[in-house]
């Protein structure tokens, strides 16, 4: 099997997990990574069908117990936005914990996890290039950033999630169209952020993914799916070239959060 990415409408976390369950990768893989985090209480999470322009398609939407508004990240004890102003799921209303979690903390969770060792590493590395660019974008060490615990398990959810499906999906090449991302300013608890906003910006410097201005208004590329593309274009099996000519096997679609035309990630299972 190879796979084709088709960023012609964004790439997030969730619409990056949600096409891979509705090409066909093992939901009971994902179950039970998830479930061995033993981190009941601390999220939820739910796939649906869903209709984008009448096209079907898969939802993952992780459920936290604290609302959008109380996550981010902390460099500095100062509460920053980039980690606030992206958050891709629909929440449930909660008391704050005040926790924080940093990128060892991370990795211990997701060490914990019930799969295979190469989806870990996977997992790992599109978590360190999200940290490490929200480090750059702020002027602080890595090691000076500490994610609000929402923050953290809600990207560790998607990017978790994510790689144990690549890696069920085993696929012998993998492709990444250019990512067509929006235009203008995101709304964050802080004020406005430009789009791209930084941290994608600084993710597609250092692995110089290439990006296609839209004129859809908003967000379409987030941190997490930039770094989920950059982690993908820097693996073995990845190849910069789409053959001129391909089989489609099948297709997932996966759903986006986010309000413009077409928030639909496609993935295309290929032959050639």
């Amino acid at each position: 099997m190879n796979l084709y990415f088709e960023c012609k409408a964004g790439i997030s976390g969730d619409m990056a997990v949600a096409a891979l369950l509705d090409l066909g990768a093992d939901v009971e893989k994902l179950n039970k990574a998830l479930k061995s985090l033993n981190l009941e209480g601390e999220f939820d999470y739910k796939i649906s069908d869903v209709s984008i322009n009448s096209i079907r398609a898969k939802d993952f939407d992780v459920i936290l117990p604290e609302s959008h508004a109380e996550h981010g990240i902390q460099i500095d004890n100062k509460q920053q936005t980039d980690f606030e102003h992206h958050h891709e799921h629909s929440h449930k209303h909660h008391e704050h914990h005040h926790k924080h979690r940093n990128l060892d903390d991370v990795n211990k969770i997701i060490e914990k996890a019930d799969c295979t060792t190469a989806a870990k590493v996977l997992a790992k590395k599109i978590f360190k290039i999200v940290a490490e660019a929200e480090a750059k974008v702020h002027g602080k060490s890595l090691d000076m950033v500490h994610f609000h615990e929402v923050g953290a398990i809600d990207s560790i959810a998607d990017i978790l999630s994510f790689a144990v499906l690549f890696d069920d999906l085993n696929p012998q090449k993998a492709f990444i169209s250019t990512l067509s991302e929006g235009q203008g300013f995101v709304e964050c608890t802080h004020g406005s952020l430009p789009v791209p906003v930084p941290a994608v910006c600084e993710i597609a410097e250092r692995y110089k993914l290439k990006i296609k201005i839209t004129e859809n208004d908003g967000e379409m590329v987030t941190p997490t799916g930039a770094a989920i593309a950059a982690a993908i274009c820097n693996l073995e099996i990845f190849s910069n070239k789409l053959p001129d000519e391909f089989v489609i096997k099948k297709t997932g679609y996966g759903a986006g959060k986010r309000k413009y035309k077409n928030p639909l990630l496609r993935v295309m299972a290929i032959e050639f």
